[in-house]
C-alpha cells in the first residue's frame, strides 16, 4: 500500500487529509453526541434545541482541529475569513443534520431516544459530514497558495497572516 500511495502523491495526501478529517470529526461527534444526550436526558430542552446546542459544540472542536491539524499543510488565507467560511459551511452542515432529524420527528412521527439518534446523530451527521469535508477542502483551506491582497495589514479579516510556506514574515 505504501508503495502504491508513493507513486500517487495526490492520493496519498488526500488519504492523509481523509484521515485527519476522520480523527478530528470522531472527537467533535463524542463531543456532539455527549452534549446533545446529556441535554436530552437532564433537561426539558425541546428535542431540536438539544440537538443544536450539541451541533455547536462539535463545530468549536471541528473548528480547532481541521484549522491547525487537517488542513494544516494549507495556504493561510486569513483567519477571519476561515472562520466565516467554516462556520457558514457548518451552518449549511446543520441544515442537513436538522433536516434529517425534523423529517424523522415532524414527518415519520418517530420521537424515541433510538429515532433521534439515528435521524440526527447518524444519517443526519453522515450526510453533513461528506458536504463539510468537500466545503472545507474547496472553500475554507483552500490548496493553493493565495497571493497577499492589497487589503490593510492592520484589518484582521483581510489575510494578513497568510505567508507563503517556508518563508519568514518581513517586519513593516
Amino acid at each position: 500500500m505504501r508503495a502504491f500511495l508513493e507513486r500517487r502523491p495526490r492520493l496519498a495526501k488526500l488519504a492523509g487529509e481523509i484521515a485527519r478529517f476522520g480523527s478530528v470529526g470522531a472527537m467533535a461527534y463524542v463531543v456532539q453526541l455527549g452534549v446533545t444526550n446529556l441535554l436530552w436526558t437532564l433537561t426539558d430542552l425541546p428535542v431540536m434545541a438539544g440537538q443544536i446546542i450539541g451541533t455547536v459544540c462539535s463545530i468549536a472542536v471541528a473548528f480547532v482541529g481541521n484549522r491547525f491539524w487537517t488542513f494544516g499543510s494549507r495556504a493561510r488565507t486569513g483567519y477571519g475569513r476561515e472562520t466565516v467560511l467554516f462556520l457558514a459551511m457548518n451552518g449549511i452542515g446543520m441544515l442537513i443534520q436538522l433536516g434529517c432529524q425534523a423529517f424523522s420527528l415532524y414527518v415519520l412521527g418517530l420521537d424515541g431516544p433510538l429515532a433521534q439518534n439515528i435521524a440526527g446523530n447518524v444519517v443526519g451527521v453522515g450526510l453533513g459530514t461528506l458536504f463539510r469535508f468537500f466545503s472545507y477542502r474547496t472553500w475554507v483551506f483552500p490548496d493553493q497558495t493565495r497571493e497577499p491582497d492589497t487589503a490593510s495589514a492592520t484589518d484582521p479579516l483581510d489575510g494578513a497572516d497568510r505567508q507563503p510556506e517556508g518563508t519568514a514574515r518581513r517586519p513593516v
